[in-house]
């Protein structure tokens, strides 16, 4: 990698140049831990995805030198087939949005150029691991819809997806709302996916739902759980009611 004092890094040579800093900083024993951590065996969620061994930590600290690079060669880095550089990509896009959103140079043409890229890599299965989803669908889907506000048919779309990755993607992407205190959007997908099979659907809504108990109102999470605790999957409900307390938590948990 460049020593600090060296010319930057041309546009053309960015992405390859991320890529291949983040494989230098690789570790086989991370990597070996990383894949089974992210469930990459044989029908599992992760099957056939790749680590080279780089934490996120380390991973966030080599893409602030690249935050920069051309949304082209970003997107291409998400056509990877290593896992830490199509978090990296989507690290710099994540990057590139929040700049283009601040108010005093705000670029609405950029930001839709980052959010059409995105959706367009989740729909074709690159953005495809639960960290992937959680690191950027709030930004890159929720912040986009919500300012200015469009319409939300496209989360309902994600949310009806084949696709875990999309479903997943639809609900974190209501994060955005929840941090600015709207809870609609949460709760109106957490209502349509109650009967999902998928546990990574489960912990998705259930902490979407804490969230709102913890950022919007208290009474609102337990007015849905009111309404749906009796009907709820286990490892939702227990991630809903995670900061309530011992006999709230055992109350919605008898409902069951």
């Amino acid at each position: 990698m460049a020593a600090d004092t060296d010319p930057p890094l041309t546009s053309i040579a960015l992405a390859a140049a991320l890529a291949a800093a983040l494989d230098a900083a690789g570790n086989p024993e991370d990597a070996a831990f990383l894949q089974r951590f992210f469930k990459t065996g044989p029908g599992q969620y992760g099957e056939g995805d790749v680590f080279v061994g780089v934490r996120v930590p380390a991973t966030r600290a080599l893409v602030t030198r690249f935050e920069r690079m051309p949304l082209a060669e970003a997107s291409a880095l998400l056509h990877s087939p290593v896992h830490e550089h199509r978090l990296a990509a989507l690290m710099v896009m994540v990057a590139q949005f929040r700049r283009e959103s601040r108010p005093r140079s705000r670029d609405e043409h950029a930001r839709a150029e980052l959010h059409n890229s995105y959706l367009q890599a989740l729909r074709a299965g690159r953005v495809n691991n639960w960290d992937l989803i959680d690191s950027s669908a709030p930004d890159l889907i929720g912040e986009y819809l919500r300012d200015p506000p469009l319409s939300l048919v496209l989360l309902d779309q994600l949310a009806e997806s084949d696709s875990l990755w999309q479903r997943r993607a639809a609900v974190l992407a209501t994060f955005a709302f929840i941090k600015a205190g709207d809870a609609a959007p949460t709760l109106r997908l957490a209502t349509r996916l109650l009967d999902d099979r998928e546990d990574l659907m489960h912990k998705a809504v259930g902490w979407m739902l804490r969230e709102v108990g913890k950022k919007v109102d208290r009474a609102v999470l337990t007015g849905f759980l009111d309404e749906h605790a009796s009907r709820m999957p286990r490892t939702m409900l227990s991630y809903a009611t995670e900061h309530l307390s011992p006999e709230q938590r055992a109350h919605y948990r008898a409902l069951r």
